[in-house]
């Protein structure tokens, strides 16, 4: 059965905009790794420590509400450029 081009061009930028807003949060989540051991650089610590600091219910709404501005922001330059 073929598909109608209208629907694959949406479900191309639906799966676009999940893979760029999950980038977006590994590269929030990689910052928030670095400076955790950066700013406890302590004796003891290790990344178990600062795995379970860094991944809370804050964080992650943080996380997904900055990822969908940047899609947006993203989007939008597109759109202009």
């Amino acid at each position: 059965m073929p598909q109608h081009p209208t629907n694959r061009r949406r479900l191309a930028l639906f799966f676009r905009a999940v893979i760029e807003t999950a980038f977006i949060v590994f590269l929030y989540y990689s910052n928030l790794l670095m400076g955790e051991f950066t700013k406890t650089n302590g004796r003891g610590k290790s990344i178990t420590f600062a795995l379970i600091d860094i991944f809370t219910g804050t964080n992650f709404s943080i996380a997904i509400v900055s990822a969908l501005v940047g899609w947006v922001v993203l989007e939008y330059f597109r759109q202009k450029l």
